[in-house]
């Protein structure tokens, strides 16, 4: 029987989880990136496209906490920043 740590993961899971937090963070930047610019294009109100640039910047630095080895707080991170860019869709 593999060897698990305090939380109940093998040693072998934290690099699958590192890729998986650095790349879910870069994804949902460049989508919040995305949005930004396509709403700041047509009339919407200011605080939308400024949400959707929030929300990304709090999912890339998300993304280096995920690369660092930091997967709970990239974890944290990535919920928040894609509540902020929620929060800016509702305003839309």
């Amino acid at each position: 029987m593999p060897e698990l740590d305090d939380a109940g993961c093998r040693p072998e899971d934290a690099p699958r989880a590192r890729w998986t937090a650095a790349g879910t963070g870069a994804a949902l930047t460049l989508a919040g990136l995305a949005a930004a610019v396509l709403r700041l294009a047509r009339s919407a109100p200011a605080l939308v496209p400024a949400a959707y640039a929030t929300g990304a910047a709090v999912c890339a630095a998300a993304a280096v906490l995920g690369a660092r080895g930091r997967t709970r707080r990239a974890l944290w991170l990535l919920v928040g920043g894609a509540m902020v860019m929620a929060v800016g869709d509702q305003f839309d």
